[in-house]
């Protein structure tokens, strides 16, 4: 078969997939706290060299083409989204590192724990700050759900304490884990760590914001690019395939004919 149909499939289907990928981060320009998914490429060994068959016969001009690329593993960028003020007492937003702590009661697996830059809250029937998106409650800096009385005032400072009438009535867990790459991304924007990232978490750096949210960190006109040279690379790509049929046409149609 056209060893260089091969490449150029691979090409396509990656272009292909670095398009989905952006399109989806557009799709998330508007949602809260929200972080990209960034697409990384790697190139593919030599079919002999990446089946391990170093015992077979190969074309040393073949292998220095490599075999086409392929999708590395994706990462998330982590960039600050800009901190927008909305006026509600209970919105909150982290300038700087760190997340916020949800229970997932509803889950029974290896970490109950629930990481989000989320921090859209508000008071559920027992009087425990919940997410306003799934519900899960926030942590304190105890381990356990925050309580506030729905009758005061709340104000919140920099460093996660939460007051009321004066006093502080509880904090807010601001946690940082030791190896972001790792965590796992879920749905509403949540991120998954695992029991080894919680045991080993640190204080956060950054600071709690009252009254305001974090804006998603797509780059809109930067993804919209993005996705349009993903579009070119795929269409040249399959432009490639194109060529190498009509390629391999003749040489089956014609020259084997004269043959």
């Amino acid at each position: 078969m056209n060893y260089g149909l091969y490449i150029s499939v691979s090409g396509a289907l990656n272009a292909t997939y670095r398009q989905d990928l952006h399109a989806s981060n557009l799709a998330n320009v508007n949602t809260i706290g929200f972080k990209p998914e960034v697409a990384t490429t790697r190139q593919r060994d030599a079919a002999r060299v990446e089946d391990d068959l170093g015992f077979m016969p190969s074309s040393d001009l073949l292998e220095r083409l490599g075999g086409g690329v392929m999708s590395a593993r994706t990462r998330t960028d982590f960039s600050q989204g800009v901190v927008r003020t909305t006026g509600n007492d209970l919105d909150l937003a982290i300038r700087g590192e760190g997340f916020f702590t949800l229970l997932d009661e509803q889950n029974e697996g290896e970490s109950r724990f629930r990481l989000t830059r989320d921090g859209r809250f508000t008071l559920n029937a027992q009087g425990q700050m919940v997410s306003v998106v799934n519900g899960m409650a926030l942590v304190g800096a105890g381990g356990n759900p925050i309580r506030l009385s729905g009758e005061s005032p709340v104000t919140i400072q920099a460093d996660g304490s939460i007051l009321q009438d004066g006093d502080e009535v509880a904090r807010i867990s601001i946690i940082e884990v030791t190896n972001r790459a790792a965590l796992k991304k879920g749905p509403d924007g949540l991120f998954v760590p695992n029991a080894t990232q919680m045991a080993n978490q640190r204080p956060a750096t950054g600071q709690v914001v009252q009254r305001a949210v974090e804006e998603s960190a797509v780059n809109e006109i930067a993804t919209l690019m993005k996705i349009e040279g993903a579009a070119r690379e795929a269409q040249g790509n399959i432009g490639m395939i194109g060529y190498h049929d009509r390629v391999l046409n003749q040489v089956i149609n014609r020259f084997a004919r004269i043959a």
